[in-house]
């Protein structure tokens, strides 16, 4: 098997790419995490990436003035999706796509955490999220994100209408999280404990759903990345 390469942009240690590591190696993807804002964004190795993952985050594509890294960040990804490469993000990674294509990311009306379904469009019941109709994925995010031109909408909940997005068979964004690894859910809740208390989310029924949902989430988010990746051109 010839191996390729995959690059992932994590902004916290616990957001990381979770239970898609061993379908990557199993897939042939020799796997690099890069830990942006400690260190520098790795433009010539994402410019020679076979595949980008670009992960959560809880800061907004809009506070470049707080978070200067954005710039590096946004212009890369940017330049990538106009090469028409493989680019897949999730959460902040989503938005960061949105925005690089000229759409536009603001808080949403209220926090969506915690797990929960998304309604598949036509287009979405036909796509590589086919695995996830009727799952209770994780949610974990404020902000939301207009459809960038060209893409096709997904899927959608009543609190963020634009939950996943795809343009062509290279690039793929999800608001929702399905590579979360339900056994380091516990990383989570320690690491968003203020964003939950804010949010009045009790960590305890998140903690409980993990136990209950996280399996089957795990397994739709492996059979998603699986199916995402057979589409990719050679």
């Amino acid at each position: 098997m010839t191996r390729k390469s995959a690059l992932a942009l994590r902004h916290v240690a616990f957001e990381d790419v979770g239970v898609w590591a061993e379908t990557l190696a199993v897939r042939g993807y020799d796997l690099e995490i890069v830990d942006l804002g400690v260190q520098p964004t790795p433009r010539v190795a994402i410019a020679r990436c076979d595949l980008l993952i670009v992960l959560g985050a809880p800061i907004g594509v809009y506070e470049t003035d707080i978070y200067p890294f954005l710039i590096d960040e946004i212009e890369a990804i940017r330049l990538l999706l106009q090469a028409q490469r493989p680019v897949l993000g999730v959460c902040l990674g989503a938005q960061l796509m949105a925005a690089t294509l000229g759409a536009k990311v603001a808080p949403g009306t209220a926090k969506e955490i915690g797990y929960a379904p998304v309604a598949l469009t036509t287009e979405g019941r036909a796509s590589p999220l086919a695995a996830i109709d009727g799952v209770n994925v994780l949610h974990w995010h404020g902000d939301n994100l207009d459809l960038p031109k060209g893409a096709e909408r997904l899927a959608s909940t009543t609190l963020c209408p634009n939950q996943a997005f795809r343009i062509g068979d290279w690039a793929l964004g999800l608001q929702f999280h399905v590579e979360a690894d339900p056994a380091k859910i516990e990383a989570w809740l320690i690491g968003h404990a203020v964003e939950l208390a804010k949010a009045g989310v009790d960590p305890r029924q998140v903690r409980a759903d993990a136990a209950k949902h996280g399996g089957a989430v795990a397994a739709a988010g492996r059979a998603l990345l699986n199916t995402w990746l057979d589409g990719l051109a050679p």
